[in-house]
Order: C-alpha cells, then sequence, then structure tokens
C-alpha cells in the first residue's frame, strides 16, 4: 500500500494544533490557537465542526465525566462544546500575562500535561511544563523554555517526550516517568533536530513505541525509535505541520494539523493551516487515555 496525502478539512486555521484522537468518539479534536477554536472532525462523514472558545486555546483532551478540559491563555478550564458551558479552573501563570498554553497530552493515569509559552514579541524562555491532576490540583515541573511542544508518552507510559521549538534550541528530549506519581525523572536529549530539515513541533507515539514528530518549517514528519534514530521521513505539501496523532478504527491513519502563517512566499502551499490525513504508514497509534478528572 502507497504512502497517500489528502487534506480532510480545508480550514486554513491561522494556528492548527492540539490533535487528540479520541477512541470512545472516534473523532479527532483540534484546534485553531490564534482563532480561539476548537473543531471536531469526523471521518466517517467528512465533517468538521468548529466552536468557539473566545481566546486562544493550546490543548485539550477529552473528558472521561464529558466534555473537554481545555488548556487556553487564561489557564485550565472545563467546556462542553455541545452546550457551550465553560468551567474556569485555575491559572498557574497569572503573574504572566504574555504567556499562553500551548502543547499538551494525557499520561496513561488521566493526568493532563500542558506547556506554555510567550506569545509574541521576542522570544524568551519563560515556558513551563504543568501537570493538571484528577483532583484538579495543579503541579509546576519545569521552567526556561522558549516554546514548550512535543508532549507524549511511551506506549508504557513509562517514558516522557517533551521538546523546545526556538530555533536556538530545536531540541527534543526524554525522561523516565513515574506511572504513580506522575514525576518524570531527569531529562537527557533524545533527539536533535539539527540533523533533519524541521524544527520540532507536536509529537505523538507510535504501537512500537518509535515517536513522530512534525518537523515545522521542514516540510516533514519524522519518525525516531526509542533509542533515538531516525527510522523514516515522510514529505508533506506544507511547509509547517505542527501536530501529527494517530487516528481512525485502526489507529493506523496519521492526521496532521498545520499552520498558514510566516510561509514561504516561494512554494505554494494553498491548504496550509488544514487538517490532513496519511495513510499507508503501516504504522498503529497507542489509544490516548480521557482526562480522568
Amino acid at each position: 500500500m502507497s504512502v497517500n496525502i489528502e487534506c480532510v478539512a480545508p480550514t486554513r486555521s491561522q494556528l492548527g494544533e492540539g490533535a487528540v484522537w479520541d477512541v470512545e468518539d472516534a473523532r479527532l479534536w483540534w484546534v485553531d490557537i490564534t482563532g480561539g477554536l476548537i473543531h471536531r472532525f469526523d471521518p466517517e462523514t467528512g465533517g468538521n465542526e468548529s466552536f468557539d472558545f473566545g481566546e486562544p486555546v493550546g490543548c485539550l483532551a477529552r473528558r472521561q465525566d464529558g466534555g473537554l478540559v481545555v488548556a487556553a491563555k487564561s489557564g485550565f478550564h472545563f467546556f462542553d462544546p455541545d452546550t457551550g458551558a465553560r468551567a474556569f479552573l485555575s491559572d498557574p501563570e497569572a503573574r504572566l500575562p504574555d504567556n499562553r498554553f500551548n502543547d499538551g497530552a494525557t499520561d496513561m493515569q488521566g493526568r493532563f500535561w500542558a506547556g506554555t509559552m510567550k506569545d509574541g514579541g521576542d522570544p524568551e524562555r519563560q515556558g513551563s511544563f504543568y501537570r493538571l491532576d484528577p483532583d484538579l490540583s495543579v503541579t509546576r515541573w519545569r521552567g526556561g523554555i522558549f516554546t514548550t511542544n512535543g508532549l507524549a508518552f511511551a506506549p508504557d507510559g513509562k517514558t516522557m517526550y517533551f521538546s523546545d521549538s526556538n530555533p536556538e534550541v530545536r531540541t527534543i528530549w526524554v525522561a523516565d516517568y513515574d506511572l504513580d506519581s506522575g514525576t518524570p525523572g531527569e531529562p537527557r536529549v533524545f533527539f536533535d533536530t539539527r540533523q533533519v530539515a524541521g524544527r520540532p513541533d507536536g509529537g505523538t507515539v507510535d504501537a512500537e513505541g518509535c515517536y513522530w514528530q512534525a518537523g515545522i518549517s521542514g516540510w516533514q514528519i519524522y519518525r525516531i525509535t526509542p533509542d533515538g534514530r531516525l527510522d523514516r521521513t515522510v514529505d508533506l505539501p506544507v511547509e509547517k505541520p505542527t501536530k501529527p496523532m494517530f487516528g481512525g478504527v485502526g489507529l493506523d491513519t496519521l492526521y496532521f494539523t498545520s499552520l498558514s502563517q510566516g510561509l514561504d512566499s516561494n512554494r505554494a502551499q494553498p491548504e496550509a493551516g488544514s487538517l490532513f490525513a496519511i495513510t499507508g504508514l503501516g504504522a498503529t497509534g497507542v489509544p490516548q487515555v480521557r482526562f480522568t478528572g
């Protein structure tokens, strides 16, 4: 079976991100950060519904009790897209009004992790990672990061990946992860993206434990083995892919979001900012765990 890439939701989002496949919904949830929109894509019908959150939305996860948990400009919220009901939980960075949440993921115990970054202006190392526990307490784990990104967990839940997309850093790290406490160990370099065209953006893992990274500004997605070796490169029709996520009934379709801002004007990419689906890769993903709070 040959690899096929198709634009499945031609939204031309300003900053498409945050793709999460929910096995129970059989839907792909994703966001337009700058547009403040939450999307729900149904591959069965090809329909893509949009819900206005009213502020920049970095990432989200489905809740076991219904609706979504959202990490946005103003902090953590619960949100029911079907009714519009919204409940504020906490803002761990109220002291940093220039920051917003960016990338996130749930661990295998249903905790929600999300990272922050400075929103606009000159980049500064003022991003941090936060863990939202089921009891709704918030724990800061690590700071001093330009652009928090790449959050993902190995299939057994015992390894955590994260990255910094900034051109000065462009590095992916890995850390041992204590499932009982939700605490990462000391990070170590997993992959330096200076060896490939694209900087690290969102990431996900497959059933074999390999890490798939969106190579922003590189027109590519990369598959990296658990020992940090580049295993595969997939060329894309857009310059800035942002977040890959396996979905579909068999978890064998790799969806990815993209952005439409700051593009190379020398190469046509009329579908930039849209949602894409890659089939024929011969890889399958790992079910994403719902937030248990």
